[in-house]
């Protein structure tokens, strides 16, 4: 028997900062064996302090690559008998800036990271969540897959595309006893807040939140409905009351939406 000891467990995508990291503590404060992948080793081996080496599997994972989720997948599988209750898609990079300042290949990697990275996992870890009675996969979209978001519109692109995949497969794997869901934040105390139009971009969105008054969640909030993702019955699970209006208003009075929208845009320069 692996390191899990028969406990229920987690593959986190992501998992050195952020959404990620906080919901591997808040699994395991709960009795979860997780398993921690991110291209920042540094950052993994912080989270994995914490929780502590015989509660969690470890390794470097670019979500980009095939090579390296058959690797850490394997490992993690080495760990928990085969099994996986829960794949949490999470892993995620971001752009902000009007759209013709954006370069094309940071678009590129939007696309690679937010969007293959997701189908990559999928794939890699269809056989131990079919080998796991009631398994689920968890995908990080976000408010912006619901409401097309300006000065983030590949972001946004990538978020929606992850929706629509969440809720295709939802309905595609129901035979094979794998439930599909989203976590949906509204703007969470991470580092992708620090997002600029290029790697190393003096002018980071974080900025321009505190210059409009944008609230701002605690990464705690998302941990607890990365849970509740794990275990609810819903598809989309929102997090923030902005995220909650949003998709009423996204529904019901979409015009008033772009309005506000546009209203909080900077001056273009």
């Amino acid at each position: 028997m692996g390191r899990s000891r028969g406990r229920k467990s987690i593959f986190i995508t992501g998992a050195a900062s952020g959404i990620g990291a906080e919901t591997a503590r808040y699994f395991a404060q709960r009795g979860w064996f997780t398993g921690l992948y991110d291209v920042n080793e540094t950052g993994l081996e912080e989270v994995a302090d914490v929780i502590g080496s015989g509660n969690c599997h470890m390794a470097r994972l670019d979500v980009r690559s095939r090579e390296d989720w058959a690797h850490a997948v394997a490992g993690f599988c080495g760990e928990t008998d085969g099994r996986m209750h829960v794949l949490f898609n999470n892993a995620g990079i971001g752009r902000h800036g009007w759209f013709e300042d954006i370069a094309p290949e940071d678009n590129d990697l939007l696309v690679d990271v937010n969007l293959k990275g997701v189908i990559n996992g999928i794939q890699a870890c269809m056989q131990p969540l079919t080998d796991t009675p009631g398994a689920r996969i968890v995908n990080t979209a976000s408010t912006a897959g619901i409401v097309g978001s300006p000065q983030l519109a590949v972001y946004s692109a990538t978020k929606f595309a992850v929706r629509g995949l969440t809720e295709a497969l939802d309905v595609e794997f129901k035979g094979l006893d794998i439930r599909v869901t989203s976590l949906m934040p509204w703007f969470i105390e991470t580092p992708i807040l620090d997002m600029g139009q290029t790697e190393g971009a003096n002018e980071k969105m974080s900025d321009q939140l505190r210059a409009t008054g944008t609230k701002v969640y605690p990464v705690s909030m998302a941990a607890e409905r990365a849970w509740e993702a794990a275990h609810g019955d819903a598809v989309h699970y929102m997090v923030g009351k902005d995220a909650e209006r949003a998709r009423f208003f996204a529904r019901f009075l979409p015009n008033m939406l772009k309005k506000q929208i546009s209203s909080r845009l900077p001056e273009r320069t």
